[in-house]
């Protein structure tokens, strides 16, 4: 099979397109045909060899850890799919990546499909998706009438988070750049700040409950977001690689976001896609011929913003 991998870490440059062989399942797993996997942030950093302390990949290693593809063998003691079954899943982060023809997954990571997009689009909801919807509700606690500012609205993350929110009936803030202001505004923000030309402190003029930051900002600006939270209220950072401010006095919490696995949670997000509610949006797709190429062309920047998926199988 055809697969993208590194043998080394290190810049793109480590990345090759070539042959590797078919992987086997063993218990509790099942082989994947894969359609697509996408593009990830953290990409880069595993890639570089910078994230073995919580994510100790092996080598060679295939990235993408989003995956979207038909059940293709099974593995003993597995009946929770079947083969030929449609599926998309967040795989394992230390484990083989889905930037591959064919690729394992635990059987107990898979939720099925969505039936109302394309297999290979629903690639770009898993780690996104659920990164959303574990900072909204399981961390913040989110419910109807609260006001919510979502730093960052603009990148796939925040296009989740946006619909999401405004579908539990929370009034929505949404900072976001000239080049994705409408589109936010579309997914369904009350609010839009253009973070390139207002300060987002002065322009947030009545408390919210929570503050959801997604933006690679400096400590000392996310550390100014704590006042625009009412007491009591929560901070969510996404950028763990700083720590999330919070205020005691005020009762204000900081969470970190380490998002995880959770089917029962990707079920209820095709679920929304299915009903219409939740919409999938596709910034650019590439072969994986072309990944590596997608990983140094994201080193220097140049890429749209939104989701990338990586397409496997026609």
């Amino acid at each position: 099979m055809k697969a993208v991998r590194f043998h080394e870490f290190g810049g793109p440059e480590v990345l090759r397109y070539e042959d590797a062989d078919q992987p086997v399942p063993g218990a509790g797993q099942v082989r994947l045909r894969v359609a697509a996997t996408s593009l990830n942030g953290v990409d880069a950093n595993i890639r570089g060899g910078r994230m073995q302390g919580p994510i100790p990949v092996g080598l060679p290693h295939t990235p993408g850890f989003d995956v979207a593809g038909t059940v293709d063998a099974l593995g003993a003691d597995v009946d929770s799919v079947a083969i030929g079954d449609q599926v998309i899943g967040f795989l394992p982060m230390a484990g083989p990546g889905a930037a591959a023809e064919y690729v394992i997954a635990p059987a107990d990571v898979l939720t099925a499909a969505p039936t109302t997009v394309p297999l290979a689009d629903a690639a770009a909801l898993p780690a996104v998706g659920l990164t959303a919807w574990q900072a909204l509700f399981e961390h913040a606690e989110l419910t109807a009438g609260q006001r919510i500012l979502i730093n960052g609205a603009g990148g796939a993350v925040g296009g989740y988070a946006v619909q999401l929110a405004a579908n539990a009936g929370a009034h929505v803030i949404a900072t976001a750049g000239p080049g994705s202001a409408r589109r936010v505004r579309e997914l369904g923000a009350d609010e839009v700040i253009d973070h390139t030309t207002t300060e987002v402190t002065t322009a947030v003029t009545e408390p919210v409950d929570v503050v959801l930051n997604l933006a690679p900002i400096d400590p000392a600006r996310l550390g100014a977001l704590v006042a625009l939270i009412r007491d009591g209220g929560t901070l969510v950072n996404t950028t763990v690689w700083m720590p999330a401010p919070a205020d005691e006095k005020r009762g204000v919490k900081g969470i970190d976001l380490y998002v995880r696995s959770d089917t029962g949670q990707l079920a209820q997000l095709v679920g929304q896609v299915d009903a219409g509610r939740l919409r999938i949006d596709i910034a650019e797709r590439v072969k994986l011929a072309d990944l590596p190429a997608l990983h140094a062309r994201a080193a220097t920047g140049d890429l749209p913003s939104g989701k990338i998926t990586v397409t496997v199988a026609a």
